[in-house]
């Protein structure tokens, strides 16, 4: 079974990290904890959190629900935090899922968006993916290189 998140809004560039790998991240971004839990209760999700009075929660203590304290405060210990407790796999399903809204992404061909990248994007790029939900669309470009080369760092694969 795919581990699924539900990721609190004090932890929330986590989400981002988590979705380029290609895990559903969820951020939740409410005041209410009990919504988060239900949440997480509902769909089968692993809670992630600085808040120490969600950790305390009978819920969460009981082992009914994964729930993952998140001791840093930055971003790339936390992800290696999670990836390796969890055991996940940094190349799960990399760049498959919107960055922004958590959605799938669907392959588009270069003709479907040349209205909707820049000109030197159209030219000098091959392969889309799009939003179906915000209609973002993504490309291989030197952003996605720097996010992969990031990824392969925290894996280990390559020197600093």
């Amino acid at each position: 079974m795919e581990i699924k998140f539900v990721v609190d809004n004090n932890v929330g560039k986590l989400a981002r990290w988590l979705r380029m790998m290609g895990y559903d991240s969820l951020l939740f971004r409410e005041e209410d904890d009990g919504k988060m839990i239900n949440i997480a209760l509902a769909e089968d999700r692993v809670i992630l959190t600085k808040d120490t009075q969600i950790m305390r929660r009978r819920v969460i203590t009981k082992g009914r629900l994964k729930a993952i304290f998140i001791g840093s405060d930055d971003t790339k210990a936390q992800l290696q935090q999670v990836a390796e407790g969890l055991n996940l796999d940094y190349e799960f399903r990399p760049f498959s899922i919107c960055l922004e809204c958590n959605q799938p992404l669907l392959a588009r061909s270069k003709e479907e968006v040349k209205s909707l990248v820049p000109p030197f994007v159209f030219q000098t790029q091959e392969q889309y993916m799009e939003c179906l939900n915000c209609h973002r669309i993504y490309w291989r470009g030197t952003h996605w290189l720097a996010m992969n080369k990031a990824l392969r760092e925290l894996k280990g694969e390559i020197v600093k």
